[in-house]
Formats: C-alpha cells, sequence, structure tokens
C-alpha cells in the first residue's frame, strides 16, 4: 500500500532543516538475532489520549538531549515527536492540541509545568497552591480560583523538588518545609506532607520584572508625591529606617524602592532567607541564610550573617525581614556607624512595629532590662513606615512616623504623614488623603549636615496645598 494512503493522525510540521528529531530520541538498544521482538503499544483508550500520548512522548525523549536544547528547539523538537507518536498509535490531534502538549511537556521538563503562565502574566502577584486540584492567584490586589491544575500530587511534588534543588535545598517527608526563590527572585514556600494533609502546598510571591520605584508607587496610588519626595530624602540622608506591615502588604517593594535611593559609592550588605531584594548598585554583597542539614548540622541563621555582616566593611546593612534574636543584632549595627541601614518587620501599626522588635531581642535571651532595650531602639530607628493591604486591595503607606525618643518608658512618636479615608469611587476602590504634621523632626541636624533641611520643609509645604 502507497504512504500516501495512510493516515495522518498526529499533525505534522514541515520539517526543518537539518532534523533535530533524531537527537532527542533516546536509542533503543538493537534486537539481538532471533529475539522476540515486543507488541507495538496498543492504542491510547479513548478516555486518555493525551496522557498516553504524554508518556510514550516522555519515554522516548533522552534527558541528556534536553539539558542542552534551548526551549525554543525543544519544544520544536517535541511537536515533531508527538506528531510521529501520534501516527504510530493511530490517536486522532488537531493543531491546537499538539500544540499545546508540546508546550506543556517542555515546561514540565525545563520550567515549572502548569505554573508557567502564571508566572508570565505581570497582573498575578501571587501564586497559591493548595494541592494538585486547587491553584489560587491574587489578581490586581484580589485572590481567585484560577483554571490551572496538576495532573497529580506526584507531579506537583516533582516541581516543588525542582524549585527546592535549583537553591540547593531539599523538600520532602523527612524535610517537610522549605524557603526558597525562583530564578527571578520570587520567593517560594513549600509544605509537604505528612504536614499538608491535602497534598503539597506552594506559595509563590512573585516580583514584578520591570523596576518598581517612587514614580511608579505614587501612579499606582500607594503614596503621594511629597512622600516619595520626602521618602527619597530620608534615604540620601542615611536615617535608620524600618518598613513595617502585613503580610503581601508591599514591605519589600517599599524597602527595593528606598534603595534605589543610596548612593552608588556605598557598600551595601544584605541579609536574608531567601534572596528578593533587587539593589541597583553595583557595590552589594547578598548574603543568605542556610538551613540544617539532615543530620541537624551546618545551620547559618540570620543572626549569623548580620554579626558577620559587622566584619565586612559595610556602609549601609539591609535586613531582608526581622524576624527574631537577629532584631538586637540590627540595633548594634544601627548604633555603631552604620546609619542608612534598613529592615522590614511584621506588625499593625508604627507602635507596634516598636514592640515587636523589643520582644524579638527578649527572644534572645540577653538579659537585657527593658529600659535598656527601648534605649537602644529609641537610639537606632529613624524612620517607621507603615504599610497596608487596605479592603479595596490597593497596597498603601498608611503611616510615616518619627521615633523622637522615650519619655520614662514610653516612645514618643510623631506621624509625619498619616493616611485618612475619604469615601469610595463608583467602582468600589478607596478615596485617600494624606494629613502632614510640620512638627520639627528630632533628625534635623542630620537634615542639615546632608543639606536636605530646605528640600525637606518644602516636600511637608506641597503635602498641604
Amino acid at each position: 500500500m502507497s504512504n500516501a494512503l495512510v493516515p495522518a493522525f498526529g499533525r505534522r510540521r514541515p520539517d526543518p532543516a537539518p532534523s533535530l528529531a533524531g537527537p532527542l530520541v533516546r536509542q533503543a538498544p538493537e534486537a539481538a538475532p532471533g529475539a522476540t521482538v515486543a507488541p507495538a503499544a496498543r492504542p491510547a483508550a479513548p478516555g486518555a489520549p493525551l496522557a498516553e500520548l504524554r508518556a510514550l512522548c516522555l519515554a522516548r525523549i533522552d534527558p541528556a538531549t534536553v539539558a542542552s536544547m534551548s526551549p525554543e528547539r525543544l519544544a520544536a523538537e517535541v511537536e515533531r515527536l508527538l506528531a510521529e507518536v501520534a501516527t504510530e498509535q493511530r490517536l486522532q490531534l488537531n493543531a491546537r492540541e499538539q500544540r499545546q502538549l508540546a508546550l506543556d511537556l517542555v515546561d514540565d521538563m525545563l520550567g515549572l509545568g502548569p505554573l508557567e503562565p502564571l508566572l508570565e502574566d505581570e497582573t498575578i502577584t501571587d501564586i497559591m497552591v493548595n494541592g494538585h486540584d486547587k491553584v489560587f492567584i491574587e489578581q490586581r490586589g484580589k485572590v481567585a480560583l484560577s483554571g490551572i491544575r496538576f495532573r497529580d500530587n506526584q507531579h506537583l511534588a516533582n516541581i516543588c523538588q525542582r524549585i527546592a534543588a535549583a537553591v540547593g535545598r531539599r523538600i520532602d517527608e523527612s524535610s517537610p518545609m522549605v524557603d526558597a526563590r525562583l530564578a527571578d527572585g520570587s520567593r517560594v514556600n513549600i509544605v509537604f506532607p505528612p504536614l499538608a494533609l491535602d497534598g503539597p502546598a506552594m506559595s509563590i510571591r512573585k516580583f514584578a520584572k520591570r523596576v518598581i520605584d517612587f514614580d511608579k508607587l505614587v501612579d499606582f496610588g500607594a503614596l503621594s508625591r511629597s512622600m516619595a519626595r520626602l521618602l527619597q530624602i530620608a534615604a540620601r540622608c542615611r536615617l535608620n529606617v524600618v518598613i513595617s506591615g502585613g503580610t503581601g502588604s508591599g514591605k519589600t517593594t517599599m524597602l527595593n524602592a528606598l534603595s534605589r535611593m543610596i548612593d552608588h559609592g556605598e557598600r551595601i550588605v544584605t541579609v536574608e532567607d531567601a534572596a528578593e531584594l533587587q539593589l541597583q548598585q553595583p557595590h552589594v554583597v547578598r548574603l543568605e541564610t542556610r538551613p540544617p542539614s539532615l543530620e541537624g548540622r551546618g545551620e547559618i541563621t540570620q543572626r549569623d550573617l548580620v554579626r558577620n555582616a559587622l566584619r565586612m566593611r559595610p556602609d549601609r546593612i539591609i535586613l531582608g525581614e526581622c524576624r527574631g534574636a537577629e532584631a538586637f543584632d540590627m540595633l548594634q549595627a544601627m548604633n555603631t556607624g552604620h546609619d542608612g541601614s534598613m529592615s522590614t518587620i511584621h506588625a499593625n501599626t508604627s507602635r507596634d512595629a516598636l514592640v515587636r522588635i523589643e520582644n524579638m531581642v527578649t527572644m534572645g535571651n540577653f538579659g537585657l532590662p527593658v529600659r535598656a532595650i527601648r534605649t537602644q531602639i529609641a537610639s537606632a530607628v529613624d524612620l517607621i513606615i507603615q504599610v497596608e493591604r487596605q479592603r479595596d486591595g490597593a497596597r498603601r503607606v498608611v503611616q510615616v512616623t518619627e521615633l523622637v525618643g522615650l519619655e520614662g518608658d514610653v516612645f514618643t512618636l510623631n506621624d509625619i504623614f498619616s493616611l485618612e479615608h475619604e469615601g469610595e469611587d463608583a467602582e468600589g476602590r478607596l478615596r485617600v488623603r494624606w494629613k502632614a504634621s510640620r512638627a520639627r523632626p528630632s533628625f534635623l541636624p542630620r537634615l542639615a549636615y546632608f543639606g536636605m533641611e530646605r528640600a525637606w520643609a518644602q516636600a511637608l509645604e506641597e503635602a498641604e496645598r
């Protein structure tokens, strides 16, 4: 029978020159003379042709060749291989299904599988995976269930293990929790069974591929133009800044924006649990913690890194997130010539942030009296920036607070800016304004030292107009 009469069930692409399909396919050993030849694979079950086609294709692909090919070339070769396998197995496959299956296979081999489209969508800020069949996203401040699914929990587990392995960490039943990061700096937290009852749980905090500076934050409505100018002055004048807020409120985004104001001649050391800061300066040393090994040895904590950073001749130390005994070392850095240091902290108000720092220092069992801890805090911290994700989904600065000092055992605070709500518009978006205080800041001599005293006053004048 002529080959022209043989039906082509797969959608073949025109053969490029030269063909790359040969090296991609795993070479089977030749059968010995007289050996029995295995029967051909049976046709796919009517209810699951794509699943069987996927398995047959993966069985033929040579992993060593995949590792050396670009995603574009690999997608073309996988699509060609799918067409061949579909024709051999007499599986009906249209062009759209063939192309989509090829892209899915490439994502599984080189990327994060079904999550790749979500990672490429810049409007999505958070991806939350609750087992293989429930993937939630946060888009424009609102959480919704996406249509993305994994094939099963094993498929999801393989993706999770690939993420952890990429940063030298591991995730399995014996080590069921891990903090990691993606290649673009996005933060990932993974919890495995038996701790996660419904299959692996993964949370990805994405970071915009484009750099977000104060101009963009003003355009987003996160703060006013005069506030942005004032915070730029604070960063240039090397004020010690703590950025406070809840989970997902935009603390790291604000820290990245502030760090852009640091002079390029300064040496910066960053300390993080999972590296996610995106500093633009040329002289940056990035340090990241290390979890303990299976034997329980080799752990490097944030406190260890902060203490080591003090020996690295830094001009500024930036602590990605302060959450434990490293708070004491952060205060030491701010009080020992490393002016302009910054950190983020979880708290609901500016005053709560100070209480949190005090509690974290106490957690370190340093044996210091409360008065001594509060004195350290009052002399170290200059500004607290409180950010909040509000009910309309927008992230806004709600307070810019100066820590004036101590009166007895009580912190004295001055709200330089505070947010006031004025209702909402027809689309449900809050209408807000920022109220400014003209009180003389306690760090006025530092502003004068850097020649920014007049610029500070002008920013406050503009806020009152």
